[in-house]
């Protein structure tokens, strides 16, 4: 999936959505990157059940500026972990990496610490997500 609109508060920046683990469950991926690229965002959706070095290595290959994470399964601090270890070992440190789905309260400070821009919320309005992001860009 990749489309981009000209206007937006995202507008010019390239976001991957990725599914890493095995969890099989990507509506909520979809609809936060279609919520992402309605707001001016190009969009680039990994697909279920890819591995930290797979996501990784689509992030350099596709120079985006931010990689999300949607995590339901809840190993978030594990597959965050690989993730963020993988773009380090490429030197992709300018890349931005946030999280979604079911994330314990107690763990969005680890998470932050570990080096994640943002955590996001099942129950986080859309609009929210949006405005987030356009501020760890701005």
């Amino acid at each position: 999936m990749t489309h981009m609109h000209a206007r937006g508060p995202l507008a010019g920046r390239r976001i991957l959505v990725g599914k890493p683990g095995l969890d099989g469950h990507d509506i909520g991926a979809k609809i936060v990157a279609l919520t992402l690229r309605d707001a001016g965002a190009e969009v680039i959706y990994t697909g279920l059940r890819r591995s930290p070095a797979q996501i990784a290595q689509v992030a350099i290959d596709e120079g985006v500026d931010a990689v999300g994470l949607s995590i339901l399964s809840g190993s978030h601090m594990e597959l965050v972990t690989a993730v963020l270890t993988e773009l380090r070992q490429r030197n992709a440190l300018e890349v931005k990496v946030f999280v979604g789905g079911t994330i314990p309260a107690q763990d969005h400070a680890p998470l932050r610490t570990m080096g994640v821009a943002a955590v996001f919320t099942a129950d986080m309005p859309l609009e929210e997500v949006v405005r987030e992001l356009a501020v760890q860009f701005a």
